[in-house]
């Protein structure tokens, strides 16, 4: 066998080697999510292998002497109730120890690694289990397509176009697939949000009568979150 029927072959192996990495590893920047507890809490990006998850997150701090820690109990929620626990955190402390704030305003960054997720998963919960001020994240989208027609969506009604905007959101709603239904209450809340917002309250309340019959998972959390705003029908 000559040298380059050796390195041909070298090549073969490493990309079947290496080839299922590749296909299953996945990088998701700035994914959306149906509703958050901390206003200031944000997703930076979230990386799927075959070995572990990775979810990079930031925080920004608002009052003078704030203080923010991960606690050991925070889970990752898949659409089969599966529960991922915290492997580890990184560049924030672990309760009771905290990261206290410098300045209002400060951003503090930092790393929280899972277990592998199944590759069929398209959307999770990440929740805190502590005894207070706990941060949770719903829904969270793990679907290339579907996150760049809901930052479609978002720029629309970032313009205040509410025409725009709803059609957007009840196009993707009405398309929904049931592997991505973890960010179907958003959908419903942004779309009677928006119809409030334009003064047309009963689309609003025929809107707000679909949600409420429509089965969304964390149903309870959407309607609360609409009624702590004032808007209930």
């Amino acid at each position: 066998m000559n040298k380059m029927k050796i390195i041909r072959i070298g090549l073969i192996v490493w990309f079947i080697i290496t080839w299922p990495i590749y296909i299953l590893a996945q990088t998701f920047e700035k994914p959306n999510y149906a509703l958050k507890s901390h206003e200031t809490l944000e997703i930076r990006k979230i990386e799927l292998t075959p070995e572990k998850t990775i979810v990079s997150l930031s925080v920004e701090n608002r009052i003078v002497g704030g203080t923010f820690c991960a606690d050991r109990n925070i889970f990752l929620t898949d659409p089969d109730v599966r529960k991922l626990k915290l492997k580890k955190a990184a560049g924030i402390p672990v309760c009771p120890d905290n990261y206290k704030f410098k300045s209002i305003g400060e951003k503090l960054q930092f790393t929280l690694e899972f277990p592998p997720l199944p590759e069929s998963v398209k959307w999770i919960d990440i929740t805190e289990e502590c005894d207070e001020n706990c941060f949770s994240l719903y829904g969270v989208v793990l679907n290339s397509e579907l996150n760049g027609r809901l930052d479609e969506a978002d720029s629309f009604a970032g313009k205040s176009d509410y025409k725009g905007a709803i059609n957007a959101y009840s196009g993707i709603l009405t398309n929904l697939s049931k592997a991505d239904e973890g960010i179907e209450g958003a959908l419903y809340t942004d779309i009677i949000t928006l119809l409030v917002r334009a003064g047309d309250r009963a689309g609003a309340a025929e809107w707000y009568k679909k949600m409420v019959n429509s089965g969304a998972p964390r149903l309870d959390l959407y309607i609360a979150n609409l009624n702590s705003r004032g808007i209930k029908f």
